[in-house]
């Protein structure tokens, strides 16, 4: 299985404790995909809406493709994920849970589809966030020791 990430959103590990990731389906548009066959997308502000029967992809930002002309879809429309009953009901109830979300991680392609990768997440506290800096820099000392003694 050949997999080709085309967008990541950096943002989710930092601010959130990511505690199950799920493989979804997206519903687009003809000129949607071609715009994420040339990179043109964005997760950052994105967030993913979970109603008792679906999921839904709100505010990624998917731009315009130009040669489409009149046939251009909404940057920031909604697209529906396209998951199996089971797991929607999964998230449905994480999500009802205080303090629980879920966020999208990164899209990529998998087999010529696009996917999207999602967690069910809990966000961090600023201290937790202050862990982890201090902890990528004490991995990064140790690299560069470790480099310095070849």
């Amino acid at each position: 299985m050949e997999t080709k990430s085309i967008a990541k959103n950096r943002k989710a590990e930092f601010e959130y404790f990511l505690l199950e990731h799920f493989e979804s389906g997206i519903a687009l548009h003809g000129s949607e995909i071609k715009s994420i066959r040339a990179g043109q997308i964005s997760l950052q502000e994105a967030y993913v809406e979970v109603k008792e029967d679906s999921a839904w992809l709100v505010e990624a930002h998917i731009a315009n493709y130009n040669p489409a002309s009149y046939n251009n879809h909404d940057p920031k429309r909604n697209r529906q994920l396209l998951l199996h009953k089971k797991e929607i009901r999964k998230l449905w109830d994480a999500v009802r849970q205080k303090g629980v979300t879920v966020v999208p991680v990164k899209m990529y392609f998998k087999e010529g589809r696009a996917k999207l990768d999602i967690a069910i997440a809990k966000g961090k506290k600023l201290y937790d966030k202050r862990d982890d800096l201090a902890q990528k820099d004490i991995t990064r000392e140790i690299a560069r020791a470790l480099k310095g003694r070849d």
